[in-house]
This record gives C-alpha cells, structure tokens and sequence, in this order.
C-alpha cells in the first residue's frame, strides 16, 4: 500500500517500507520535519535497517506526495490523528514487534505531543502507546518573538488557513552546502505555513515540556545546539525536567538543524543506533509483515 485514507478522507503518501537487513530488533516509525517530506530520510531507514530495525515512514497531510494545501492543517490534532492512523496500520502490519516513533523538527514535536497525550487522564481516541521515542532537533521552542505572538493571535481567528511564507532560510537547515542546494531544487519541499498550525506547534511545544517530569516512554533526545530554525532551549528545558533515568539528551554544540545531514551525521546515526540497541534486542522469532489492506 501507497497511501493511506484519512478520517477526513485525505490521501497520505506512505513511504515505501525498508526491511531490517540486520537480525531483525524492532519498527521504527519516522516522521519528517516541516515543508519536506520523508524521501529526504533514505540514507537514515538505510542505517537503521542495518542496524536491525525496519523502517516506515509517510509524508504529513500538506507535504510531500500527500494531499492536502501546503502548510494548512484543519483542525488542531489533525497531525496527531493522522500519526495514529499510520501507527495503527504499522502495528497490524508488524504485530508484536516494538515499535519506536523516530521524529525531526516538525516531526520531533508531532511524535513527543503524541506520547505526551499518554499522560492525560483520558488520552485522545487517536493515541496509542508505544515502546520508544526518538527526538532529533524537535520543534518543543519557536522561538517566536512578542510581535510574531501578537501577530499570530490576530491572524489566528480570522485566517487560521491563511498560508504564509515560514521565514526559514534554507542555509540555516544544513551547514553542508551540496544539502541545502538539493533542498532548494526539491519540488517535493515548500515554504507554506499556516497560522492554526503554528498555534498547534506552538501549544504542544508548551504541553510537551509541561508534561516532561512526568514521562515514562523511554526517550532519545538529539538535538543541534547551532540551530537557527527552532531553538535548542526547548530541548534543553525538556531535558532539565525529565526523568534522567528514562530519557537520553545529546545536545550536538555548533552543528545546525539537520543533524542527520550534517558533515558529523556518521556520530549522530551512531549515538542513535547505541541507544535503540541498548533497549531492544534481536526477537527470538520474527513476526512477519502483513499484506495492507
């Protein structure tokens, strides 16, 4: 299966899934960042399956191959809605494997607000638990400023879908230059930001590090202390108010936002495969995909 239908009837793009060439250990589920897409991520499913872990992925609704206007989201947890549905089919496709969410930037404040809905005293229909989180550069701080905040609360109840450049440069993704060339030609990649999404990044960035004290899913946190398109306090706060027992922080000093494309990436993929097979084991008896429905 290449798509998947929404609950509002929208067409996902599912990433073709890579198999563990590794003995096989767990699923990840990989959720790119935001105005990409989940093709730039090839070269980290390679990695992981080497490392024992299948690997799936899907392009968010305004992304990518999926349907949807670019950068507008309908409602507040329609991301989150959306993760669930693919998660649900991952896990019937994979039964009794682990399965670990793997989330960059965009992606990484999609899946923590995801297991953050855990810690509510009545989680969301869509919400479901899973067995690991991995968090690299997540969107948890905008860094927004008072006038870009006095804006959006302006725009937001008039022109919630009023889809607007997202001020992001592309040299600040990459400091490798060949990277941010190859973002520039991608016509998979875009720019557009609405301000009811920016409210959901936003306010999850705020649940997520109010709920961190709180948390128990076993968490990698990897994050670029140079990074230019969301601010590293966000992880940090996170960090300082977690359990240390439950989650891992690697703040990378001087790297920029894409720390899976940046000329130290080989440390990074490294520092994240130590961490998942540390937690997961190779399974005495794989489970065997199912055929999509």
């Amino acid at each position: 299966m290449t798509e998947l239908v929404t609950a509002d009837g929208l067409r996902l793009h599912l990433a073709p899934g890579v198999p563990a060439t590794a003995p096989l250990r767990g699923q990840v589920l990989l959720v790119h960042g935001l105005g990409e897409h989940s093709g730039r991520y090839a070269h980290v499913a390679r990695h992981l399956a080497a490392a024992g872990f299948g690997v799936a992925a899907y392009d968010h609704r305004g992304h990518g191959a999926s349907e949807g206007p670019r950068g507008v989201i309908p409602a507040a947890d329609s991301l989150l809605a959306d993760l669930g549905a693919v998660l649900a089919q991952v896990r019937a496709q994979h039964p009794g494997l682990p399965l670990v969410l793997l989330g960059h930037s965009l992606g990484g404040l999609v899946v923590g607000r995801y297991v953050a809905e855990g810690l509510a005293a009545q989680p969301a229909p869509w919400w479901q638990a899973v067995d690991g989180l991995v968090m690299s550069s997540p969107a948890l701080d905008l860094g927004m400023n008072a006038a870009q905040k006095a804006l959006l609360a302006v725009l937001g109840p008039i022109a919630p879908n009023l889809a607007v450049a997202n001020g992001l440069k592309p040299e600040w993704v990459c400091r490798d230059p060949a990277v941010v060339r190859a973002y520039v030609a991608d016509p998979r990649v875009h720019d557009r930001i609405a301000p009811r999404l920016v409210r959901f990044m936003l306010d999850a960035g705020a649940l997520v590090r109010a709920r961190a004290a709180q948390w128990r899913t076993p968490t990698c946190l990897l994050y670029a202390g140079a990074d230019r398109c969301v601010a590293p306090r966000g992880s940090a706060a996170f960090a300082a108010a977690a359990p240390a027992a439950c989650v891992q922080t690697t703040a990378y000093p001087g790297l920029a936002h894409e720390i899976f494309n940046e000329s130290e990436q080989a440390r990074v993929l490294a520092d994240l495969t130590a961490w998942l097979q540390a937690r997961f084991a190779p399974v005495s008896a794989p489970a065997q995909p199912r055929a999509a429905a």
